[in-house]
């Protein structure tokens, strides 16, 4: 049985990255000789990385809106407001006006992860939390703000604060796998390695990603493809590639799938491939051939993550190349992208 559990925290991060499309960012925290074996001390890790690469460059700042009553006339002069607590009496106004502050919402959602991991239990390297509790108190003139998922949606980053969006990206998936008992008040983080269907999304995002990076000669996205039906009305459903790779007269369809098992064990202990897994590579094939002549002998791989026990088959059908895979993901960074890239080579050779 494969144990995705066992994925080293690193390619986990490395997976993150690339999932993310953010593989810039990947060397701001050098994870190769990272000693924990909590993904939890790793991600600390990487938000004070982040974090101690924006104080660096210098904390972003916003325009905040504040309203005061004053003697002194600043910004917009608010007459409501006066008339109602008749300020007239004290010589005073109110006034409302903008000022350039650090206070804004991604510093203040910054501010406020440092302290939930300060407070958790689950972070237990002491030097991590030192260096946490040291980063808490350097943002002194933030606020603090009531995290929800809500929050980070709030969040608005352009062209020159763009760098907050990987330590951002790390603080929801932190948050959102937070864990709080009724009991005790105390939280803990939920496992969300193995939440097939989280991992799921990310294994498909790593891969697409890799291949766009990896190979910038290659057209490579997600494509719909039209069925090969008369008619094709509003009753048939979308057909959507995971990932679809072009170069040249090459079509390769990739269909990523995070399953414990790869294959399956039938009746008489023997292990078979997931039928409707091979259905649907078909499917694509098929319907990609009678699209034009081009995709003629386009080839399909089904890939699979694994820990344990790589698996490696070939097919043919109707000149189509069909290619069963696993990509081991407990092994070195540099062995899990040379087997990526000889995939892809494999299933655009014309053999």
């Amino acid at each position: 049985m494969t144990e995705l559990s066992k994925i080293p925290i690193q390619n986990i991060y490395y997976l993150l990255c690339y999932a993310w499309n953010k593989l810039e960012e990947r060397d701001i925290v050098d994870v190769s000789g990272i000693e924990t074996t909590s993904l939890w001390n790793l991600f600390a890790k990487v938000l004070i990385g982040g974090l101690n690469h924006l104080l660096k460059r210098g904390l972003d700042r916003g325009y905040v809106p504040y309203s005061e009553d004053s003697r002194c006339l600043r910004g917009k002069l608010c007459f409501a407001p006066m008339i109602k607590r008749n300020l007239f009496t004290t010589a005073q106004v109110h006034c409302e006006y903008d000022e350039l502050s650090y206070n804004v919402l991604h510093n203040q959602i910054l501010k406020a992860m440092l302290r939930l991991l300060i407070d958790s239990h689950t972070v237990d390297d002491k030097d991590i939390q030192d260096q946490l509790t040291g980063l808490y108190r350097r943002l002194h003139e933030i606020d603090e703000v009531r995290l929800s998922a809500s929050l980070f949606n709030r969040v608005q980053l352009h062209r020159n604060n763009a760098f907050y969006d990987f330590p951002l990206k790390i603080c929801e998936l932190i948050y959102n796998n937070l864990l709080v008992s009724e009991d005790t008040g105390k939280s803990k983080f939920r496992d969300f390695v193995q939440d097939r269907k989280k991992m799921a999304k990310v294994f498909e995002d790593f891969v697409r990603n890799f291949y766009k990076i990896e190979r910038p000669d290659c057209g490579v996205s997600g494509k719909e493809i039209s069925w090969n039906l008369e008619p094709s009305d509003k009753y048939v459903p979308k057909m959507k590639t995971d990932i679809s790779i072009e170069l040249g007269n090459s079509r390769v369809v990739i269909d990523t799938k995070y399953y414990r098992e790869a294959l399956v064990t039938n009746q008489y202990g023997q292990e078979k491939i997931r039928s409707t897994h091979l259905y649907q590579i078909i499917a694509y094939l098929k319907n990609l051939e009678a699209k034009d002549g081009i995709n003629r002998y386009c080839s399909g791989i089904l890939l699979y993550p694994t820990v344990d026990k790589d698996i490696h088959l070939n097919y043919r059908m109707d000149g189509h190349k069909i290619m069963i895979r696993t990509i081991n993901l407990n092994q070195d960074w540099k062995l899990i992208r040379s087997d990526l890239l000889n995939i892809l080579e494999t299933a655009m050779l014309n053999d």
